[in-house]
């Protein structure tokens, strides 16, 4: 298993259903996608659900990342998310800007799904880099699971 992380291009896809390299960042990724679409369409009721499921994939990347990442050096600075957080985010903007490539929404709208998602890849981009790097870090606390005694 490769510790490299996958680029904003792999990421992309696999948010829009093609996990074209077997990585479990991008199959995460994927699986959160699907969890958006699906709270996309579903009734109040059903989010909830969802969300739990959302918080399992983001607290399996956290500790995927714990594990598999090199420590970053002391001086790195922080990040204000972990990884898990920012890949539910692009996760959700691809959702939502796929959504609105099909919607009657203004054409601002359009422009502005895909200008946030399109910043938020770049991010992601600077980010693997710098976790790479070992000059930024992400917060140690790993999502907790409902029903964890954390």
């Amino acid at each position: 298993m490769s510790t490299d992380l996958p680029s904003k291009d792999l990421l992309l896809d696999a948010c829009a259903g093609t996990v074209a390299v077997p990585h479990p960042l991008l199959q995460a990724a994927y699986e959160l996608a699907s969890l958006h679409e699906a709270r996309h369409v579903a009734d109040p009721g059903e989010r909830s659900g969802i969300d739990c499921a959302r918080v399992r994939l983001i607290r399996d990347i956290d500790r995927w990342t714990a594990h598999a990442l090199p420590r970053p050096f002391a001086a790195a600075s922080l990040h204000t998310e972990t990884l898990g957080m920012v890949v539910d985010r692009m996760a959700e903007f691809s959702v939502t800007a796929r959504s609105a490539l099909a919607a009657t929404d203004p054409e601002c709208l359009l422009h502005h799904a895909w200008t946030r998602l399109a910043d938020l890849s770049l991010a992601y981009a600077d980010l693997s880099h710098d976790l790479a790097a070992r000059t930024r870090r992400i917060p140690d606390s790993i999502t907790p699971h409902p029903g964890d005694p954390r």
